[in-house]
């Protein structure tokens, strides 16, 4: 029997979606080596800004991130459920851009709980986001470099990170799905389309 050879390289691209800030994070896997690529944050909090020009702001600029890097998978961070009906309805529209301008450059995508995001970077799903950010400079020693990030690019590569350690062995339980086209997410997701 012939042993696997070494995993292909890849560059996997995290995503924290939010209405104000969307984190991104990138990393480029060569073997077992992880390595740091990019982070940072797409703001969408300009003054008079309506939704719909934050959501075109979002969509330009994963557009760029995907053609920048060309990541072989993008990981996200799953919805969450809050009181406030609004917020979770413009989150969902912020989270929907992100996955179509990856399926619409087939770029697959696998959504991830934040507890399960939690639970791979740090070992407890209830983690801080203080707590998740030092250890992803253990974990990424690059994101020592970087001073005064914000909480949703750590997040966003806590997602790339989550994805990393759940995709490489066969067989491991993801959270929500993987995604290679619209019509693989439309036959995962029925109820998410009206």
């Amino acid at each position: 029997m012939a042993t696997p050879g070494p995993a292909p390289d890849r560059v996997l691209l995290g995503i924290d979606p939010g209405t104000q800030h969307t984190g991104y994070g990138i990393l480029q896997i060569q073997g077992k080596h992880v390595a740091l690529l990019a982070i940072g944050v797409v703001h969408l909090n300009k003054p008079g800004w309506d939704h719909p020009q934050k959501l075109h702001q979002l969509y330009t600029s994963v557009q760029r991130l995907l053609d920048a890097y060309k990541p072989d998978e993008m990981a996200i961070e799953a919805p969450f459920y809050a009181k406030n009906v609004q917020s979770m309805l413009k989150l969902g529209r912020a989270q929907g851009v992100v996955m179509a301008v990856a399926l619409a450059r087939d770029v697959p995508i696998t959504e991830y709980a934040p507890k399960r995001i939690k639970q791979s970077v740090t070992g407890n799903g209830n983690a801080s986001k203080h707590q998740v950010a030092e250890m992803l400079k253990q974990l990424v020693p690059e994101l020592r470099n970087h001073t005064d990030l914000l909480p949703d690019a750590t997040d966003a590569l806590a997602v790339a990170y989550t994805h990393y350690q759940t995709s490489a062995p066969a067989g491991t339980q993801q959270v929500g799905g993987s995604y290679r086209s619209w019509a693989d997410f439309l036959a995962h997701n029925p109820d998410r389309v009206g």
